[in-house]
């Protein structure tokens, strides 16, 4: 039995070669025929397009997993999409062991009845309070195993090294440093904006001493940190030295791992109300990069009973608008038509052109998993001239490198195919909710129920209640942070409430005192050869300290 760290099957002969559903190609086109390890450290297609799989796996028996636990489900799930020829079933299962075994509840996901037929999918119980730790503690156990497996019988300057290179602008950051705190032959350096995010997530990122986490402090914005990964991944002189490797929503890994919590809370329902195996339900997901509600619809297509995903957009609204019209535009906001939101709640750190709210974790001009959705709307567009599906896959690149290249020229594209749209429609609906909305749903429920939720989960569950009046199916609403993170947003709601306590209602104990713990972070200057030199000084040094 192995632990899933040593690796002990880098090469296996006998397993069965990979299928469809674990072979990677490139939402663009040009690249095709990748492993899952190369999809997941690559990151990023070198056409620019982002990785899926060349089908997605029908889960004809997922009935059958409805008693298993989170882990064990994950095992069954992520088995689909990973051939046991690249990581060996025992391995698999010691990387998702241990990936959930720091999660506080133990369901992992718990879900929460809140009234009527409304559900609360609680993803906020890892280690940094927020949803992006189920994806991140499993792509830094994923990272460690992938290195360890290169690395064996490899001393000194021949073992492979990452480098983990990435912008944040704060829940990203903290979830990321989390999952790769400590990794061997990992460094991970993860930029944000000086002053910008909030005192909490700065406090989450820079309070990790490990010697492998950097974080640097940038003088400017999370656009100027933007710029410069992305300069760094183009640069051939640190690409000629250090191995870079992304761990923002495009890593299909991420993707993959929140899968799982879509079948488990379906199952989670059946055994707590009167659904039966096989019944539809509705999932509500606050949604930004589009990722999370994503990862729902690989789920649905895998064979999970869904009526309709609800696409939960703040006063960002590019996705809402396109379900609304087809267009995908841009829609930059500018002077005090652009303010709004909490400092105190990292609202600064955001990309130009945004609306600042109350939920800025979802303030984004465009959507950037969003293009994994079209490649499938284009795939099933081309089928209808009933060729092979080479011919339709094919055809979905080069319509979706077609559409992200208007985007990056004039701002936006579409209307879409008139066919594209509907089949986006079966599946989906969309709803906008305002911070004034936002405010109201943290008050009511807290009065009504006593749950204070967090400003992006109350989005979602603002959303959920309109859904509600147009279906009778069980809804299940996703909340996607834990309310202290986001506190500014929570007390401007509750201040007034009775019976409001944040200290005693809200705040973690791990939280406390935590921002006056001792730190180390870095502050440089807005450029990029000052961050390159100290990105390639730092791994030096690491490299020497474990010869």
């Amino acid at each position: 039995m192995s632990n899933g760290i040593n690796g002990s099957s880098a090469v296996n002969d006998s397993s069965e070669p990979r299928n469809t559903s674990q072979r990677y190609l490139s939402t663009r086109g040009d690249d095709y025929d990748f492993s899952f390890e190369e999809a997941v450290l690559k990151g990023l297609a070198s056409d620019g397009g982002l990785y899926i799989p060349e089908t997605i796996p029908a889960a004809s028996n997922w009935q059958s997993w409805k008693d298993l636990s989170y882990p064990d489900l994950a095992l069954e799930v992520l088995s689909l999409y990973i051939s046991p020829s690249e990581i060996p079933r025992d391995d698999l299962k010691g990387i998702i062991d241990r990936s959930y075994s720091t999660f506080r509840a133990p369901e992992t996901t718990p879900l929460r009845h809140l009234h009527d037929n409304l559900y609360l999918l609680e993803l906020f119980h890892g280690p940094t309070f927020a949803f992006k730790d189920v994806a991140l503690q499993f792509l830094g156990n994923l990272f460690e195993y992938f290195l360890v497996r290169k690395n064996a019988g490899k001393s000194g300057a021949d073992r492979h090294h990452l480098t983990v290179v990435g912008a944040t602008s704060g829940d990203t950051g903290s979830a990321a440093i989390y999952g790769l705190r400590g990794k061997k032959d990992v460094s991970v350096f993860i930029l944000h904006p000086k002053g910008r995010v909030s005192p909490i997530q700065e406090a989450q990122m820079t309070t990790v001493l490990d010697d492998n986490v950097h974080n640097l402090a940038v003088t400017g914005t999370f656009d100027d940190c933007q710029d410069i990964v992305k300069a760094l991944f183009a640069d051939p002189d640190i690409n000629s030295t250090l191995n870079l490797g992304a761990v923002n929503s495009i890593n299909f890994a991420r993707i993959l791992a929140q899968i799982v919590y879509y079948f488990y809370s379906y199952f989670s329902l059946v055994k707590s109300s009167g659904l039966e195996l096989g019944d539809k339900v509705r999932y509500v997901v606050p949604t930004g990069n589009f990722g999370d509600i994503l990862a729902g619809y690989f789920a649905f297509r895998m064979g999970l009973p869904v009526e309709k995903f609800v696409i939960a957009t703040n006063e960002n609204d590019i996705l809402d608008r396109f379900w609304k019209t087809g267009k995908y535009e841009k829609k930059p906001a500018r002077g005090p038509e652009a303010e709004g939101g909490l400092e105190v709640d990292g609202v600064k750190a955001h990309e130009d052109g945004v609306k600042e709210t109350l939920s800025p974790a979802m303030d984004i001009l465009v959507s950037s998993n969003f293009e994994r959705l079209l490649w499938f709307l284009a795939f099933e567009f081309a089928a209808v001239a009933k060729m092979d599906d080479e011919w339709n896959r094919r055809q979905a690149g080069q319509e979706v490198a077609a559409w992200l290249k208007q985007l990056k020229s004039t701002g936006g594209f579409g209307p879409v195919y008139q066919d594209v749209h509907t089949n986006a429609k079966r599946d989906f609906e969309s709803e906008r909710v305002s911070d004034a909305q936002t405010v109201d749903t943290i008050k009511n429920y807290f009065n009504k129920i006593g749950y204070v939720l967090d400003p992006h989960t109350a989005v979602g569950v603002t959303a959920s209640v309109r859904s509600m009046e147009r279906s009778k199916t069980p809804h299940i609403s996703l909340s996607t942070a834990h309310p202290a993170k986001f506190a500014g947003a929570v007390e401007l709601a509750l201040k007034n409430e009775a019976g409001f306590s944040f200290e005693e209602k809200v705040r973690p104990p791990e939280f406390v005192g935590l921002e006056t713990k001792e730190k180390r972070v870095t502050d440089v200057e807005n450029n990029f050869e000052t961050v390159r030199e100290i990105v390639k000084k730092q791994v030096e040094e690491e490299l020497k300290a474990q010869a």
